[in-house]
């Protein structure tokens, strides 16, 4: 499926000024001898360059920092940066409810992704060796973002962390940042590593197993790579405050599917309306409808106390085993060119396990599918009501909780495979040199999930229906829905009940990339400062991902989330130029004065064409004091997903204003009075828009890098480094959905059906909300802006050993999103939907070496952020601010009530012995994370687990062994 609908060409005043600069630049130009010196690529530039020291703000990540974490997964180590923002990890049990999120990218289950300057991760690109690296397969969507789980830490030489846009550089994506993981090219001999650890409660045991292999001759280098991984489970059962669904309040913020049932019905013989729960313990259900909740029934009143908490069944850590293969390969053809060939495969398992799948039947079921519009016969052999319950009639709720059907569970298979070959040369002409290179890339990335333990709706129906249908029809068993879990606790449901109604599903995705690249640099001719360097070069890429689900799901039959196919191609062809240009050189307060400046036109067969552009200065007054500023054009272009997924359902957690405070507004929008919220969780319709139109996004940067003269006599300082950076990113037409909480909250507010928010959203008779519609649009705009602050600091080498030290921080300044011309909840110093925008981070890192020991200590700060402490009981005896879980309550208006989730901070220490006992090539390490055995914030407002596991460590410690052998 392509689009051929296409967008006007954007010529920014800044690209207009960067080619008019780039088409004068001959007339500067001046007789100067080039200098032959040894060139590399920095990443943020395509230009060959000596100096590394950049305009843009660069944070590098060297193989002895990541081996420093502790950690097995580049992206926990990426998401632990002060720069980061939450992203998807294997702390989210994120499958079922949520695996169709607005985006139409699906959850990622099992995945490990990273966001910067919290503008969510499809705003980060990756890539591995400067070369784009192939977006996840989910099994629930088409991904706009990479699982870093797919790439093994054992090939990693660094990370380069691109602070700054870059689009004019590198194309779409790359609007908060770049994130460049350099592979290990070179390596001599063999090394062996082995890792183990778990949490100090037992569980999350994780192992590791890397062996790396190389070597070469004069002319030929070749790299080896297996790598084994392995990570267990932590049970929420297993943590105290992933207990209940929200700590503190027992079952009162449970479900209302519960082992017993609950039934909301109208009896006809009587004209009671009905809301009524099995008593536990009850052998044959005994219904009076004279009198349905005393004498000889078995029933009461349902009521807070009979809800079910779910949160024991669900994972605070998931699982998974990941084992890759790697190999790279280069070879000199000749003295003056190279080439080399890359391949990569990865194999990730992993699972998500949640509780028991709730069976909700009826017009108030809220699924906006099937579920809706089921009958229950009064033949049904298992009815104890005697009568017919007719969706929208007389029946409007049955909400079972079949503990007999055992938890949900979702396994996901991924399988990445990469490729990439190419040349590599130089040639010089004249007294100027050049480097060139061609490349090819092929990858792709395609997930099953297999969910089991999840219900047929139709079978549902057959089996509640009329008990001779269900005999003509194959495998058909009468379904027993009212008996609870019986006398003896192990429930009614037998399992020739569970065969017909409980199918296997499969979820199938795939994602992929081509890519062919051509790049010149090098040198054009001299000014005055310094010879003007350049780079130009030709790229195209074609995407292709695919969503197929289940055809249950397909058909609506499904009890699970409605979903629908997607798929979708494009492809681009982009052209670039990048310039630096020394300005002045040798001067007063000007060692150095350089300009950059790049532009890139990108055409693609879905809008058009966009041009960006950017400029910068690199202003070096002296050795010891760096200046530097950018200012960049942006653009990420919608992917598959957001183009062409088709609708699908989300089940978000939402606070219904209406809920037990019928106000004059509720009862316009024909909300009766006496309503209350069955469940937190309402069914939300997602899905792409064909029509969307790229991101725009203005990017700005400033700062200096200070290293003083005067410290080296102080304390035998080697290296003193203080480096500040101002950010500020601004998006215009951001692809998103409205937040569904402010959506809902705005509904209410305008009081009319008719208001911009309240489209899409309806309600059945009795008020609960069954449709609600928040589809993707170009949705506003995005601000944010801060600071970067950081230290370098390495001492001298003394009896007692060398001592370093390294600091960063961010401050977040101010973030706003706008959408349809309103404020959204999200800014900093926020919680809201399972993330944080905490108003500063901080990583400090101290180390000490002396011989053949070494030693670290970690320290990981975490401001406090603020959330809603508000929920759908607000105005009740069990309101959250009632129950004392709100540290700024407002027992006026509970709506208004706020908590605050304190300032963590986190120490990890690690120890490290070199060639012990004189074995040499032998490492030993051994380490501690959250030595202090700091709990995470409790946080009222999140879907699971009772806190914020984008922003958080899991509760517990973490210790760890490794061993490495290199020979």
């Amino acid at each position: 499926m392509k689009s051929n609908r296409h967008a006007p060409l954007r010529r920014s005043p800044l690209a207009i000024a960067v080619f008019a600069a780039i088409a004068s630049l001959p007339a500067f130009a001046q007789s100067q001898d080039a200098k032959q010196l040894e060139r590399i690529e920095v990443t943020g530039s395509r230009i060959k360059r000596a100096a590394i020291e950049g305009q843009s703000p660069i944070f590098t990540l060297t193989r002895e920092d990541i081996a420093k974490s502790g950690l097995t997964s580049i992206g926990d180590v990426l998401q632990e940066l002060t720069t980061g923002g939450k992203a998807l990890n294997a702390k989210f049990n994120s499958s079922g409810n949520f695996g169709y999120p607005p985006d139409g990218g699906g959850i990622g289950a099992g995945s490990a992704q990273v966001d910067l300057r919290h503008l969510e991760s499809k705003r980060v690109l990756v890539l591995v060796d400067g070369l784009r690296w192939v977006n996840e397969s989910s099994a629930s969507g088409v991904g706009s973002a990479t699982d870093l789980n797919t790439i093994p830490i054992a090939i990693v030489e660094r990370i380069d962390v691109l602070e700054d846009g870059a689009s004019a550089i590198y194309g779409s994506d790359a609007i908060s940042g770049v994130i460049n993981i350099i592979t290990r090219r070179k390596f001599d001999g063999a090394e062996l590593t082995t890792y183990y650890g778990e949490y100090d409660e037992g569980d999350g045991e994780t192992t590791k197993a890397d062996v790396t292999i190389g070597g070469g001759g004069e002319r030929f280098n070749a790299v080896f790579a297996a790598s084994y991984v392995e990570q267990k489970t932590v049970f929420s059962k297993d943590r105290d405050q992933a207990r209940e669904p929200v700590p503190g309040t027992g079952v009162t913020r449970g479900s209302s599917a519960t082992p017993q049932g609950r039934f909301i019905f109208t009896d006809p013989r009587t004209r009671n309306d009905l809301d009524i729960t099995l008593n536990p313990g009850t052998g044959t259900p005994l219904y009076n409808p004279a009198n349905p909740t005393s004498g000889n029934s078995t029933y009461n009143p349902f009521d807070i106390t009979d809800r079910f908490n779910f949160s024991p069944f669900n994972l605070v850590l998931t699982p998974n085993k990941r084992k890759s293969l790697y190999t790279q390969v280069r070879y000199d053809l000749t003295s003056d060119v190279t080439w080399y060939v890359k391949g990569l495969y990865n194999t990730r398992e992993s699972l998500n396990q949640a509780a028991p799948e709730p069976i909700f039947l009826g017009s108030d079921a809220g699924s906006g599918g099937l579920a809706d519009t089921v009958s229950i016969s009064r033949l049904n052999p298992f009815n104890p009501f005697g009568i017919d319950l007719i969706s929208g009639q007389n029946f409007f709720l049955l909400a079972r909780r079949p503990l007999e059907g055992g938890p949900r569970l979702y396994a996901q298979e991924v399988d990445t495979y990469y490729f990439a070959t190419g040349l590599q040369g130089g040639f010089s002409w004249g007294d100027r040199s050049f480097a060139w290179d061609v490349n090819f890339v092929d990858t792709e990335s395609k997930a099953d999930q297999i969910a089991r333990n999840t219900y047929n709706v139709r079978a549902i129906a057959t089996a509640l229906g009329d008990p001779a249908v269900c005999a003509a029809t194959p495998g058909c068993t009468p379904l027993n829905l009212f008996g609870g879990q019986g006398t003896n606790g192990q429930g009614t449901i037998t399992p020739a009940m569970l065969r017909y109604i409980q199918p296997i599903t499969k979820d199938t995705s795939k994602n992929a990339l081509q890519q062919f690249a051509a790049n010149l640099t090098g040198d054009l001719f001299a000014l005055p400062a310094g010879l003007l360097a350049f780079a130009t070069g030709y790229e195209h890429r074609k995407y292709d991902g695919s969503f197929t689900p289940d055809a249950l799901k397909i058909s609506g039959e499904s009890n699970d989330v409605l979903a629908q196919a997607t798929s979708g191609e494009y492809d681009v062809d982009e052209y670039f130029v990048e310039f630096s240009v020394p300005l002045l050189a040798d001067l007063p307060l000007a060692e150095r004065l350089d300009l950059s400046l790049a532009g890139r036109y990108s055409d693609y067969s879905t809008f058009g064409g966009e041009t960006t552009a950017k400029g910068g200065l690199r202003w070096q007054l002296s050795d010891q004091l760096l200046v530097r500023a950018t200012y960049a054009e942006g653009f990420r272009a919608p992917s598959i997903g957001e183009l062409f997924g088709s609708a699908t359902r989300f089940d978000a957690v939402l606070n219904d204003p209406c809920s037990n405070n019928v106000t004059p507004n509720c009862r316009a929008l024909g909300v009766p009075l006496g309503y209350e919220q069955i469940n937190p969780q309402i069914s939300v319709t997602t899905g792409g828009n064909a029509a969307l139109d790229p991101e725009l996004a203005d990017s700005t940067s400033a700062g200096f890098v200070y290293s003083p003269a005067w410290t080296d006599d102080l304390f035998g300082t080697q290296k003193f480094d203080i480096e500040v950076t101002y950010y500020k990113h601004e998006i215009d037409g951001a692809i998103r959905a409205i937040d569904a909480q402010d959506q809902l909250d705005r509904c209410v507010a305008s009081g009319s059906a008719t208001s911009l928010f309240c489209q899409g959203i309806a309600r059945t008779p009795t008020g609960q909300i069954n449709q609600f519609a928040n589809r993707l649009v170009n949705i506003g705009r995005i601000e944010t802006d801060g600071y970067d602050f950081k230290l370098n600091w390495s001492g001298p080498d003394t009896d007692w050993g060398r001592f370093d030290l390294s600091w960063q921080n961010t401050f977040v300044s101010d973030y706003e999103a706008v959408a349809l011309g309103a404020v959204q909840p999200q800014q900093e110093g926020r919680e809201l939907n399972d993330g944080a925008i905490p108003e500063w981070q901080s990583n400090l890192s101290l180390g000490w070496t002396r011989d053949d020991w070494s030693a670290s200590w970690n320290v990981r700060h975490i401001d406090s952020v603020t959330e809603s402490c508000s929920d759908f009981r607000d105005g009740t005896a069990l309101s959250l601010t009632t129950l004392g879980l709100c540290s700024k309550p407002n027992t006026s208006n509970n709506g208004l009530s706020e908590n605050v989730l304190g300032a963590t901070t986190y120490h990890d220490v690690q120890v490290n012995w070199r060639n012990p006992f004189g074995f040499e090539g032998l490492g030993l390490t051994a380490g501690v994370n959250n030595i202090g055995d700091k709990d995470p914030p409790i946080c009222v407002s999140c879907s699971l687990n009772g806190y914020d596991a984008g922003t958080y460590d899991i509760p517990g410690q973490f210790w760890y062994v490794q061993a490495s052998y290199k020979f």
